[in-house]
């Protein structure tokens, strides 16, 4: 099989490799889609912590099942399924445990990314909004704008969007936000104060991974409010004023999950509403390309052309 592999920054190179013998709880998919991951930008530009190469990125898989293990059950060959596969989904097959595996239903595969979907359901799930909470989402971005639609079925007062890009904020608005701010351009604690009767958000996501977005989170956030920090955070280390931020008595929520079963509880939670049409990512996946035009995805994914929101390698 034919696969990308990192091999220093923004070099990908190609391999073909044997595909080795199936474990009895191992399922073999051939891949459809393999979504690109923010958090993989780093490794690709050359500045995770520790870089070593070579890489094998891509982990939000979909596709069809090819082969099963002897111990496997529930899955046949022909599934169409969204698949969580730690790392080497850039390529024309993947092995995964067969757990890893969630159906697909008649979704269109390209759009079936269960395993940053399970990010944000578990990210909205663990904040608990109430009915009429007031909300600010800072970070436009396909992150961004999963979590706003989740928020979205909680039924809150006002959902905020904070971005600096003004195509972003008009599609915050397209999912229903009910006001957006551009950073550059206006005062987003002085907007969110005018919009919650002087008292601030009841809950702020920070959706970027940035200082800058980092030091709007408090300011915009009641007195025991709920901040949550979603961004990935890498690179040089981030501060906080954690004096106010103690004095503001807010909770501080940490929505990066790393224990197995919750991913693969919020992946099932999300296939669910995909499947069932109370969620699509249609308007989300706005740039495809060929697993030999990866480098392509990932300059996409750093550079965020107009109307860019989330670039996935789709096989031909």
């Amino acid at each position: 099989m034919k696969i990308a592999i990192l091999t220093g920054p923004k070099e990908f190179q190609f391999q073909e490799e044997k595909l080795p013998a199936l474990q009895a709880d191992e399922v073999l998919v051939q891949v459809v889609a393999c979504g690109v991951c923010t958090s993989e930008l780093d490794m690709w530009e050359g500045k995770a912590g520790g870089q070593m190469y070579p890489r094998y990125p891509g982990h939000e898989v979909s596709g069809v099942v090819a082969d099963v293990g002897k111990d496997v059950q529930g899955l046949v060959p022909g599934d169409r399924v969204a698949v969580w596969a730690p790392g080497r989904g850039f390529a024309e097959y993947v092995i995964v445990k067969s757990k890893y595996c969630f159906p697909a239903g008649d979704l269109p595969l390209d759009l079936a990314l269960a395993e940053p979907l399970a990010c944000a359901v578990n990210t909205v799930e663990l904040v608990n909004i109430s009915l009429s909470d007031d909300v600010v989402i800072i970070g436009a971005g396909f992150m961004g704008n999963l979590v706003q639609k989740l928020v979205a079925l909680q039924g809150p007062r006002r959902l905020i969007v904070a971005d600096a890009r003004q195509d972003a904020l008009e599609r915050a608005l397209k999912l229903g936000a009910t006001n957006v701010v551009n950073v550059t351009k206006e005062s987003l604690p002085e907007i969110v104060k005018s919009l919650t009767d002087g008292q601030g958000a009841d809950v702020s996501f920070e959706v970027v991974g940035g200082q800058a977005s980092l030091n709007l989170l408090g300011d915009v956030t009641r007195m025991s409010g709920k901040v949550v920090i979603v961004g990935f955070h890498q690179g040089e280390p981030r501060q906080i004023p954690l004096g106010y931020w103690n004095w503001m008595a807010f909770q501080i929520l940490n929505a990066h999950f790393r224990e197995e079963a919750t991913i693969l509880r919020g992946m099932r939670i999300g296939m669910r509403m995909l499947t069932s049409g109370r969620l699509s990512l249609e308007d989300l996946v706005t740039h495809r390309f060929g697993l030999s035009d990866i480098n392509k995805a990932f300059l996409a994914a750093h550079e965020k052309p107009k109307g860019f929101v989330k670039s996935t390698i789709v096989m031909a």
